[in-house]
């Protein structure tokens, strides 16, 4: 077998260059992955020293036992855990400190730029698959889509949904009707009030490529003129949302807090909660009678919201509105788990945090399920379950995801040390390679053949193009 080594590749990587073909011929290349302890997204346990063959960007095999490849890169895992790219399903590419900081303190420009940054991040935390729960990302989206920029693949959700004073309305006090937010003007969120207005803007999300809709559905924390309590947006026009989605083989998710916004919203079609932290056990047992599924944003309501103080960019009243998030957040995921929800996970996370992705897996498991298992699961083949809900809209229908399977996306990390006996091994410093669509985007593997190509600096962090 020829031996793998990580070619030093960032500059071509940057430039979009694709997967290279056989020096012989047009067939796609072939990568071996071998002594590898493989966590396929669903089993409770790992195939031991197993083996997983590459063709080009799919995944062609997965064996307990050795593959013959005479002619593939071999990329010898050493005993590490081969599984699924990570899967957030709750993302915010384009937001740094807070919604209005690209806003007031630069441009779209800028946010561009940052976000081309936070994709990378990402991916260097072998999060190979994104939601991106709502911003002006659909551009983003398409460049990754097609080669112009690295990242990890997006399901954009595009500008958020919100009625006049919802929680994406990033207007001014002083705003009369009719003003318009140069956030709102870049697409970073509609503010549409009304079921002619609201059908328009869902229309004009799908329009240029969002995979589903996002709704704000209820008041939130990191905004200035929705309280918590209230419920945002009538059943008609939650109706009228939802039925574009339909309409496009899509669906809708929520941001929602409470049991009144909640049902609302289940009542109109939603079919995924974000947050949902304030609701009685009642409504959970109604999302798991009628396949509604979860997303759990652990840290941000039991950890940051257990010391609203630390949050440097959040006012007085956010602070409050953060610690009311906290006080319900605990028992609304025991009770999710309980009641055996369909749970995915997504950080929410920004700014200084996001550099810890993976922390959201680790503090639902610590915190509350107790279940390694169970609780990769959440990022990995639960995600992936939700995303196909996108039906034609999803741009990624050659292979699957969230599994090392035949057929799949190689999507694949290797993570120094087991994770279902310790989940904490998730974190950045242990996962070892990443391969997205079959290219490597982070290779740490020793190779005493090519030690001139190991990433340079303590973090040995740098992007890697193709095997």
């Amino acid at each position: 077998m020829k031996r793998f080594f990580a070619s030093a590749t960032a500059i071509a990587l940057a430039a979009g260059i694709g997967t290279i073909a056989s020096a012989q011929d047009d067939a796609p290349r072939q990568v071996v992955f071998t002594n590898v302890n493989i966590f396929d997204g669903t089993s409770e346990a790992l195939i031991e020293n197993g083996s997983v063959l590459v063709e080009g960007n799919l995944i062609k095999q997965v064996s307990a036992d050795a593959i013959e490849a005479p002619d593939a890169f071999a990329v010898d895992g050493e005993g590490r855990t081969l599984m699924p790219g990570l899967i957030d399903m709750h993302s915010h590419l384009c937001i740094r400190n807070g919604m209005l900081e690209f806003r007031d303190n630069y441009d779209q420009m800028a946010n561009g730029a940052y976000t081309a940054i936070a994709m990378q991040d990402y991916l260097d935390q072998g999060f190979t698959t994104v939601r991106d729960a709502g911003c002006n990302i659909l551009g983003i989206a398409k460049a990754v889509n097609n080669g112009i920029v690295p990242g990890p693949r997006i399901y954009p959700s595009g500008a958020f949904l919100s009625q006049t004073g919802g929680h994406a309305d990033t207007g001014s006090f002083n705003d009369v009707p009719g003003d318009q937010d140069d956030l709102e003007a870049h697409m970073f969120g509609f503010i549409a009030d009304g079921v002619p207005e609201v059908m328009r803007a869902a229309r004009h999300n799908l329009r240029a490529g969002a995979t589903q809709i996002k709704v704000m559905a209820g008041g939130g924390v990191a905004s200035e003129f929705d309280p918590l309590h209230t419920t945002q947006y009538s059943l008609e026009e939650l109706k009228a949302i939802v039925g574009v989605a339909e309409d496009y083989g899509t669906y809708v998710l929520v941001h929602a807090y409470h049991d009144r916004s909640v049902n609302r919203a289940i009542d109109a079609g939603a079919r995924v909660i974000d947050h949902n932290f304030l609701v009685s056990e009642e409504t959970i047992i109604r999302m798991k009678e009628e396949g509604v599924a979860l997303s759990i944003q652990a840290v941000m309501s039991l950890e940051a919201f257990g010391d609203p103080e630390s949050i440097t960019f959040f006012s007085a009243d956010q602070k409050a509105k953060a610690a009311q998030v906290n006080s319900g957040a605990q028992q609304m995921m025991e009770w999710a788990v309980k009641h055996d929800l369909i749970m995915v996970t997504g950080g929410d996370m920004f700014g200084p945090d996001l550099v810890r992705q993976a922390e959201n897996i680790i503090w639902f498991n610590d915190e509350v399920a107790k279940n390694p298992h169970l609780s990769l699961k959440t990022a990995t083949s639960n995600a992936a379950e939700v995303l196909t809900w996108s039906g034609g809209m999803n741009p990624y229908k050659e292979g699957t995801l969230g599994t090392i399977a035949e057929g799949g996306y190689a999507d694949i990390i290797l993570i120094d040390g087991n994770p279902l006996e310790d989940i904490h091994v998730l974190k950045r410093s242990n996962v070892d390679f990443v391969m997205k669509d079959g290219q490597v985007y982070k290779n740490w593997l020793p190779d005493e053949n090519a030690p001139a190509f190991q990433p340079a600096g303590p973090r040995r962090d740098a992007y890697f193009g193709n095997l």
